[in-house]
């Protein structure tokens, strides 16, 4: 991902083809319409920024067309050399979860992307199959932390008898399950909008901080909230880039306004 960071910036550019955003771009909300709005985000997006996220809800709910089309725009920013961090939550146990790895970053698996969001609530340590599989195929795992939702609140940032939250604990067993498996890229998920986040001065991995743009929070907020880890801090915008859409000059001009030098290098 440093490598991604340098060529391109630290950005993370959500591609999120809901029902509503396609209709905005004067599409239908049919697997057509999700193949020309991803093809447009390939068009303006790839080979610019340094990582982009496809949420995959919006592409299984049209079913087995709807996940070519992820298939094809996996693809397609793969070619330029823009990372693909594939947004589905996954997290379960032993052989399933190893499925799920298999899924979306095994070589063989048309749905490979460079990375996946996975839920730590069965255990940090139940997502060993991933991390393993990560290694062994240069990948990443973003682990969710302090997610930017309001509802998370009261389960991720409720603290143990020692004072530390759950979200400061995944923190902590991210690392060590980093630790357990080099060549892996492990990373946590903790949004920009919190007031505060948890303590990632001893985490080693990239940050993934959601939230920027239409949830209120800036450039500056992310970098805040990711402390002494903001230099591998990625602020990652969805809505307030694909707003600018359907042009792809327009989304190109968009990306701009969230690039500043301090996610160059």
């Amino acid at each position: 991902m440093a490598a991604a960071g340098e060529r391109f910036g630290r950005l993370c550019v959500g591609v999120d083809p809901h029902a509503r955003l396609l209709h905005d771009w004067g599409l239908e909300d049919d697997v057509h319409g999700l193949a020309e709005f991803s093809a447009r985000c390939v068009e303006a997006f790839a080979g610019r920024v340094g990582l982009v996220k496809p949420q995959v809800a919006f592409y299984e709910r049209h079913g087995s067309a709807g996940l070519r089309v992820l298939e094809e725009t996996l693809a397609g920013f793969r070619e330029a050399g823009t990372l693909t961090l594939a947004d589905a939550k996954r997290g379960d146990i032993g052989s399933t979860m190893a499925g799920y790895a298999d899924a979306w970053l095994g070589q063989g698996s048309a749905l490979r992307a460079d990375a996946v969001t996975v839920s730590p609530y069965l255990g940090v340590g139940a997502l060993a199959p991933a991390a393993e599989a990560a290694a062994e195929h240069h990948a990443g795992v973003f682990i969710l932390a302090a997610t930017s939702n309001p509802e998370a609140a009261e389960v991720q940032r409720t603290a143990d008898p020692d004072g530390a939250t759950l979200a400061q604990r995944v923190v902590e067993a991210t690392e060590r399950l980093a630790a357990a498996h080099p060549g892996a890229t492990c990373g946590v998920v903790v949004g920009a909008t919190l007031a505060e986040g948890p303590d990632l001065a001893g985490f080693s991995g990239p940050v993934l901080l959601p939230g920027v743009g239409a949830q209120g929070a800036s450039i500056a907020d992310a970098e805040r909230v990711a402390g002494a880890a903001a230099g591998r801090a990625w602020p990652n915008v969805s809505r307030a880039i694909l707003s600018a859409g359907p042009s792809v000059e327009a989304l190109r001009a968009a990306v701009g306004e969230f690039s500043p030098a301090s996610l160059e290098t």
